[in-house]
């Protein structure tokens, strides 16, 4: 079974390339909307914060190991 845009995921390259250690994975919540994504499995998240735009940092250490995007799909 072939995607029908492709185009719309080959936009995800540079977000994929300008990631720590070059690695991206996410998954979409869409009951409860939200968007998660990873740049290291596996994560142990030891601290987070919430941005003013709802974007919620998680931290492993001092390095940035992700992001949960809330109301991903209003963005």
């Amino acid at each position: 079974m072939a995607l029908k845009n492709v185009q719309d995921y080959m936009k995800l390259i540079p977000a994929v390339r300008q990631s720590p250690g070059g690695y991206l994975w996410s998954s979409y919540d869409a009951e409860a909307d939200v968007l998660y994504v990873n740049f290291k499995k596996p994560s142990h998240t030891t601290n987070s914060e919430l941005t003013d735009d709802d974007i919620i940092i998680r931290y492993e250490g001092d390095e940035v190991i992700g992001l949960t995007v809330l109301h991903a799909s209003q963005r």
